[in-house]
C-alpha cells in the first residue's frame, strides 16, 4: 500500500482478495486526492472512475443513508455535481474479502462500501451517462 499526501494506491496482492467472481473482485485501487478521483480496475478487465464527493456522499453507513431501510440505495446524481467542497481519503482498507473501509478526512469511518455496492454504483453512473 502507498500513502502520500495526495495519493493512496492498493494492488491485489495487498488487497488479497479472494472472490470467485471477477466481476467483484478489484485488481488494483488509486486514489487521487489532488485529483478528487477514486479509480478501480477489476480483474474482469473493467476501469470505474468516482469523484471523492460522489463516494464520500454515497457513504454506504446507516447514518449516512438515513436509517436501516435505506441500506443499500445511493444516488447516482452526486457523482456528477459540482462538489461543495473536497474530501480526503486518508486510508483504505480491505474488510475481509467482502467490502473497503474508508477512512476520510472529515473524521467518517464507519462505512463498509462493499464490492458488489461499488460495481453497482459504477454501472448506474455509466448507464446514467448514455
Amino acid at each position: 500500500m502507498y500513502i502520500s499526501d495526495n495519493n493512496v494506491n492498493h494492488t491485489n496482492s495487498e488487497l488479497q482478495f479472494f472472490i470467485m467472481d471477477k466481476k467483484y473482485t478489484a485488481k488494483s485501487i488509486d486514489v487521487s486526492n489532488s485529483e478528487q478521483v477514486f479509480h478501480i480496475k477489476w480483474a474482469d478487465g473493467h476501469e470505474t472512475e468516482f469523484s471523492l464527493f460522489g463516494l464520500r456522499k454515497n457513504c454506504p453507513c446507516v447514518e449516512c443513508r438515513g436509517g436501516h431501510d435505506k441500506m443499500g440505495k445511493y444516488e447516482v446524481e452526486l457523482f456528477k455535481v459540482n462538489p461543495t467542497r473536497e474530501f480526503k481519503i486518508l486510508k483504505a482498507e480491505p474488510v475481509g474479502n467482502h467490502a473497503l473501509k474508508i477512512h476520510w478526512d472529515d473524521g467518517h469511518n464507519t462505512g463498509m462500501y462493499q464490492w458488489q455496492l461499488l460495481r453497482a454504483m459504477s454501472e448506474a453512473l455509466e448507464k446514467n451517462n448514455d
